[in-house]
């Protein structure tokens, strides 16, 4: 990780309370492993509140699930992110009353961890009357050890996503209009460090340089020629070395990319994203163990509202 430069503490006047919207991210898009996200229009909402002491926090399940496993302890990624900020921008944050509405379903691959981190923060920002700047990128994607989700929920669109000597950095793109986003999400979860797990230490050149191709043909489908999409797409970097997690998402990544729907395992599973422009799957295609959901791709990113 690289470290932040400390920041002597400010004369600022207090936020006492903001409300964080964040969106949720497909990370990968295929061939871009790491590198590619995209935000998608549903949102987590976190209201916090500085007190005097202690921590309080509430967790409403918008359709999250499995809201009863999150933490209400200074381990909530939420609070652990808004520490990090705080201390960086020099702020004390004494006491928190939070309130999390999580929608983003949790260990789907749709980037719920990045976003808790990205509200934690940018309330922190907030909070110390701050925009939001280059290290806020570099703090929440510290958390992860990669930037793809976390660019997304921050700048909205299509972010391309990298690091350079631990500095971690993303350039924010703007999706083809055309581009409507369906997921397919199971009810099973899938652990993104158990999926890393699977893959291998080396891959061959032909796999390398195959995928390299897509993943920068996919920049341009996705931007300006959506009609490439399905080759834009392919990928032999990581999904077959991950299908043993989730075989039936697998499986349905290969019959609508079979139909001619570009399709991919969105980030580390186990949702599948399908970029339509009809907003709908093939009927030919079984969907029926699968949460079937359309979504706008988010625009705008992480919006913060101080009171």
């Amino acid at each position: 990780m690289c470290g932040l430069p400390a920041n002597e503490a400010r004369d600022v006047t207090p936020v006492r309370s903001v409300r964080v919207t964040v969106p949720a991210s497909t990370a990968n898009l295929g061939p871009g492993f790491d590198a590619l996200g995209m935000a998608l229009g549903l949102h987590d909402v976190v209201e916090l509140e500085v007190t005097g002491a202690g921590l309080e926090i509430e967790v409403v399940d918008a359709g999250a699930g499995g809201v009863d496993e999150v933490p209400t302890d200074e381990s909530h990624l939420v609070v652990r992110a808004l520490r990090r900020a705080s201390a960086h921008l020099g702020i004390e944050v004494p006491g928190i009353r939070l309130r999390c509405h999580n929608a983003i379903p949790h260990a789907r691959g749709l980037g719920s961890s990045a976003a808790a981190v990205v509200s934690g923060v940018a309330a922190a920002y907030a909070i110390a009357n701050r925009e939001l700047d280059a290290h806020a990128l570099q703090l929440a994607a510290e958390f992860e050890g990669h930037a793809d989700n976390a660019a997304a929920s921050l700048l909205g669109g299509l972010v391309i996503a990298w690091c350079d000597a631990g500095e971690f950095r993303a350039e924010r793109l703007t999706p083809a209009a055309s581009i409507r986003p369906v997921l397919a999400v199971p009810t099973e979860r899938s652990s993104t460090d158990a999926t890393r797990g699977l893959l291998p230490d080396q891959v061959s050149h032909a796999d390398a340089a195959f995928t390299a191709g897509r993943a920068a043909l996919a920049v341009h489908a996705m931007t300006a020629r959506p009609d490439l999409l399905l080759a834009a797409t392919a990928d032999r970097l990581h999904q077959d070395y991950r299908a043993p997690a989730y075989p039936a998402s697998a499986a349905l990544v290969r019959t609508l990319r079979e139909h001619g729907v570009p399709a991919a395992i969105s980030g580390a599973g186990p949702t599948v994203l399908a970029l339509t422009r009809e907003g709908i799957l093939p009927e030919a295609v079984g969907v029926t163990s699968f949460e079937v959901i359309e979504l706008t791709i988010d625009l705008v990113g992480v919006q913060i509202v101080t009171k």
